[in-house]
């Protein structure tokens, strides 16, 4: 359920955000070493959910407007057959809240709301039963619903409700935690489990309580999945910071008792494709459930592209049932691996930065057992390699590469894989020449033969070797490199512009293989000499952890230019910059600017809320920090010294509290140059 009131009003734990666009480490990523064992508590002996659920909820697609109704959700049901996804594994289709009338009847009994489902919901279930699908449904264990209309909740009604669900003939039902007058989570989800129980029919239960009682640590035998975080939103910060804080609890999920960090956001629109199969693949690769939160009926090709790849799908739902672990994550460059019960390994290679990086490990280092090379099964290309034991790619900026990598004594039948990738500054003066390298590498065990390299940039850019493009042969380990010179016309406007690098190839078998790696290269402008308002320069990139960064106002809400005058402990700034934790603001300043100067601290718009901390970085190097600052702190004068760096960060983090209302402003910021 997603709530109504302001997103920034609520809770979430251990946020955290992408690095601007260019940035080359990403904001730094949470100690993430193997937490100690789950304690062993018995799970749900009923043979439910022993792989994540699969499904569509309507929220984040309807809301609670008029347009969900008995009408739109039989129509997922006949999409979930026409467009291939009960064929994928999809399975259930489940009612959000604003399904019943705001009271209950005079027998204290749920009401289905006549003009939404005229047939009520045993006639929805019926429907979608005929499908050889499933009905999940939504109440809360509280008084009422989050919705603020006020619809019932169950607390208090728990063996009524579950047993009119139990007749409607639902298969899944998601307790929310809104209106909970306070009792104890575990007694309120606990309750709800013996009433289910008691009804004797087989219901799948979603407990979302946000991750604020830790259910991980007492949930395995009360539900068969549990919420780890707040609500998920539609944008790269609020995917990634949710991905950081359901990571470390891989020891807790299993068949019938998972981990969820919240439905899928795929096709909503908020992220690019690479960014959404990076959300599908990561939310593949940690066993989470997979529940559909776009709306399927504008579903574009790309979408249903990314929410149908069998593939992916299989690493999901896996019977061996392990939660992926990160094996690396330095500078943002993540290697999580997941063991799979073929003795495989699913291993996704997951670029948090906004730059083009190159991501490796090995098969040893992600639990293989030795072999003299391995067969690799790129699961979103289709293709499969071998391997020395060597796994790397250089991944795409908010990229993800997602293999399979099995000790496979048929290795030698598949051409080898080969690594591609670029190197020198993507910052590119229009006019001016830049000069970048890129590398072939064969991976594999076998070599592979009469390689070329190719780049390609945009209509009008000048991209040529300075040095060979082609080898006759490229034996394992050994690489194939050249220089480019990449110039951008003059009059280019500022800007990211794609590039493209190919390679092709031919195994000694005579299979020609072809592979491409886009990049981007940046077209910036010097910054002007003297003393600027932050405000009034351009910025290579921001990051956002709500709404968009605002030039001389505060964060606001969701809205652009929506919010208020800068205001810091009473104060009232005309200059700044308007953020929301995680936030990461990037200016190219080309290494002809000494110092940004700052007044910094908690915007006053959220009254006692918010705790933040400021950071300065330059060229990746952390150069100020304040220390954690809240609303209670008068703003905090701050001069740091950036003299000689390319690229400058205004960072703001959550100052380890987890976000709630972080709305923090750069006041008077200024660059001198």
């Amino acid at each position: 359920m997603r709530h109504l009131l302001p997103r920034t009003t609520r809770r979430r734990v251990f946020g955290a955000l992408t690095a601007g666009l260019l940035c080359t480490t990403g904001l730094a990523a949470p100690a993430l070493a193997a937490p100690a064992a789950a304690p062993a508590r018995p799970a749900l002996a009923d043979g439910l959910a022993l792989t994540p659920p699969m499904g569509f909820n309507n929220w984040n697609s309807t809301n609670c407007r008029a347009e969900f109704d008995e009408s739109m959700v039989k129509g997922i049901a006949d999409l979930f057959v026409d467009k291939g996804l009960k064929a994928a594994g999809y399975q259930y289709v489940n009612l959000d809240d604003c399904w019943a009338l705001p009271s209950r009847d005079a027998d204290g009994k749920l009401v289905p709301d006549p003009v939404r489902f005229p047939d009520g919901i045993k006639a929805v279930a019926d429907y979608v039963h005929s499908k050889g699908l499933k009905l999940g449904i939504y109440t809360s264990a509280g008084t009422k619903t989050c919705n603020s209309a006020g619809f019932p909740g169950a607390l208090g009604h728990e063996y009524s409700d579950a047993q009119q669900f139990a007749d409607w003939g639902v298969d899944y039902l998601k307790y929310d935690n809104c209106n909970n007058q306070g009792v104890d989570a575990e007694q309120r989800y606990t309750t709800m489990r013996d009433a289910l129980k008691a009804t004797g029919r087989p219901i799948v239960y979603s407990i979302c309580e946000w991750g604020q009682n830790k259910p991980w640590e007492w949930a395995s035998d009360v539900g068969h999945l549990w919420r780890t975080t707040g609500d998920i939103s539609d944008n790269w910060g609020s995917m990634l910071s949710i991905l950081k804080q359901n990571l470390p609890l891989a020891s807790y999920a299993g068949p019938g008792h998972w981990n969820d960090p919240d439905m899928l956001e795929v096709g909503n629109g908020g992220m690019t494709d690479t960014e959404y199969r990076s959300h599908f693949s990561l939310w593949s690769v940690m066993a989470a459930p997979l529940l559909i939160g776009s709306d399927l009926r504008k579903a574009s090709p790309e979408t249903l592209d990314i929410l149908g790849n069998k593939e992916v799908i299989a690493v999901d739902q896996d019977p061996l049932g392990k939660q992926g672990a990160v094996v690396s994550s330095d500078g943002g460059r993540w290697v999580i691996s997941k063991e799979m019960k073929d003795g495989s390994r699913a291993v996704a290679l997951f670029n948090e930065t906004g730059e083009a990086q190159r991501i490796g490990t090995t098969a040893a280092a992600v639990g293989l057992p030795s072999a003299g090379a391995y067969t690799l099964r790129d699961l979103w290309q289709h293709r499969s390699y071998n391997t020395a034991g060597t796994i790397s790619a250089t991944v795409p900026a908010h990229g993800t590469v997602l293999v399979r990598v099995a000790a496979d004594r048929h290795w030698a039948l598949q051409p080898p894989a080969v690594e591609l990738g670029l190197s020198g500054s993507p910052l590119v003066q229009a006019g001016r020449p830049a000069v970048m390298a890129s590398t072939v590498t064969d991976l594999g065990r076998t070599p592979a033969m009469h390689v070329s390299v190719s780049l390609s940039g945009p209509a009008g850019w000048s991209v040529k070797p300075t040095s060979g493009t082609a080898a006759n042969v490229l034996p394992t380990g050994r690489s194939l490199r050249t220089s480019w010179r990449v110039t951008a016309p003059p009059g280019t406007a500022t800007g990211s512009y794609a590039l493209t690098l190919r390679t092709a190839y031919r195994s000694p078998t005579g299979v020609r293989v072809e592979n491409l790696v886009p990049v981007t290269a940046t077209v910036v402008v010097p910054p002007p000499s003297g003393v600027s308002y932050l405000s009034d320069l351009p910025w290579l990139s921001t990051a956002n952890g709500y709404g968009p960064v605002e030039r001389d106002t505060s964060n606001g809400e969701s809205a652009a230019g929506d919010g208020h005058p800068l205001t810091i402990g009473g104060a009232v700034y005309a200059k700044g910059l308007g953020v929301h934790a995680e936030s990461d603001i990037a200016y190219y300043t080309g290494g002809a600017c000494t110092k940004v100067t700052a007044d910094v601290g908690v915007d006053d718009e959220k009254g006692s809320k918010g705790t933040v901390a400021f950071e300065i970085r330059a060229d990746g190097g952390t150069v100020l920090t304040t220390g954690v600052l809240t609303n209670a702190d008068a703003a905090r004068p701050i001069t740091a010294d950036v003299t000689g760096a390319q690229v400058v960060h205004l960072v703001v983090t959550d100052g380890g509290d987890g976000i709630d209302s972080d709305h923090a402003d750069w006041a008077d910021a200024r660059l001198s140059c």
